[in-house]
């Protein structure tokens, strides 16, 4: 009677993937923040799986986490296979609920330049759901579940807009304003993502004008309504500001501004198909500029 050899004892997913995570990030806690679990969680992944194997992965230091030799040789075939099954499942997916469209993007953008186009869209496709996640940097396509991705970024494929930045202000606080030297006696409003849009920008136009620093916001947005209610002067991202210039509720008190090297981008991690409502998405998006 022949005799079937032991199957081998499958390895734990959530293992592999706590495994693959850290080698391809080189920290327990980046592994931690892309998975959305604690570095405790990661770090018993790696040591059940290092004692099922009977082998090291990783070799700790109180400067960090080196893969050992072993780690080293099967790390990128787990990249691989991982990036295959995000893939596989991106498509699993759009097959299965195809007229949803999930959208990353900046706070400030989903605020300032996505949101006031939503009616419009879901007029223009009305059997598309969209959902719209803010969050402060793009996410790694090949695990995670969005179909477009928008940000200001310098890679020109998919550009929107040049990002072009300018001071402005309420019309009131513009009638106090004669010259850019007049910038050393009113706030000029900072946000802290972009905290080097003053500099920019007085390189350029105002350079030996000692500037007066105002409140730093966390919020794109509350800077803006700040600028609207007259609280200071803010250094305003074209593509950000064009409603609020004209509605009236804001104006550009100087004529100077400045094109920086990055531009307003959307992209999605392969090609949408003709026709599919990501592309539908993201066509639309693209005439609306």
């Amino acid at each position: 009677m022949a005799v079937a050899p032991p199957k081998p004892r499958d390895l734990p997913l959530n293992a592999l993937r706590a495994f693959e995570a850290a080698a391809r990030l080189g920290s327990f806690v980046a592994a931690a923040q892309e998975l959305g679990v604690t570095p405790g969680a990661v770090t018993a992944h790696v040591k059940a799986l290092e004692k099922t194997l009977g082998a090291g992965l990783f070799e700790r230091s109180p400067r960090g986490v080196k893969l050992t030799r072993l780690g080293e040789r099967v790390s990128p075939a787990f990249t691989s296979a991982f990036d295959a099954l995000a893939d596989a499942s991106r498509i699993l997916q759009a097959e299965a609920a195809p007229r949803q469209v999930h959208v990353a993007t900046l706070p400030s953008l989903a605020q300032l330049w996505l949101s006031p186009r939503l009616p419009a869209l879901r007029a223009a496709a009305p059997e598309i759901s969209i959902s719209i996640t803010a969050m402060e940097e793009p996410p790694n396509l090949k695990r995670a579940p969005y179909d477009l991705c928008l940000f200001y970024g310098e890679d020109a494929d998919g550009w929107l807009a040049r990002d072009v930045i300018f001071p402005v202000c309420s019309p009131a606080l513009a009638a106090r304003l004669e010259g850019v030297e007049n910038l050393a006696d009113v706030p000029c409003l900072q946000d802290a993502s972009w905290a080097d849009d003053w500099g920019l920008w007085a390189a350029a136009h105002a350079p030996h004008v000692p500037l007066r620093a105002g409140p730093v916001f966390s919020l794109y947005s509350l800077a803006l309504e700040e600028a609207i209610n007259g609280a200071g002067v803010l250094i305003g991202h074209e593509a950000l500001v064009t409603r609020q210039l004209a509605a009236g509720m804001l104006v550009a008190p100087f004529s100077g501004r400045v094109t920086l090297r990055r531009g307003l981008r959307l992209w999605s991690s392969r090609r949408p198909a003709p026709r599919s409502p990501a592309a539908r998405v993201r066509d639309w998006l693209l005439a609306s500029v």
